[in-house]
């Protein structure tokens, strides 16, 4: 298992929008995560800084494959195109990136 932290901007004019819909999340959508591997997946806002943080555990053996399989899927993208129009990425983040990956520093079970 593989624990992945990440973060992300919101738009400021955008913040209430995102968290309606993701109060409730497309049943299609959690298939999909479910599907590629990623469990305990949990996303939190930090306001007033419009900052999104996510942490999911990845149980797969090919990371890559799975995320391929998830932006493949049609009810993904219409997810995504209706929350990234919410969605301010950092301008810091790597080649690629949409969410800006980050660097375990401690962990403790």
């Amino acid at each position: 298992m593989q624990r992945m932290g990440m973060v992300l901007g919101l738009k400021p004019e955008k913040v209430e929008e995102y968290v309606r819909l993701h109060a409730a999340v497309w049943p299609d959508v959690l298939t999909m995560i479910s599907a590629c591997n990623i469990k305990n997946y949990s996303i939190y806002l930090k306001r007033p800084e419009n900052l999104l943080f996510s942490y999911f555990e990845y149980h797969g053996t090919d990371y890559a494959a799975d995320m391929a399989k998830m932006a493949a899927d049609p009810r993904t993208q219409e997810w995504w195109a209706v929350c990234i129009p919410c969605q301010e990425p950092l301008t810091t983040r790597k080649e690629g990136e949409w969410w800006a990956s980050m660097d375990e520093v401690f962990h403790y079970d």
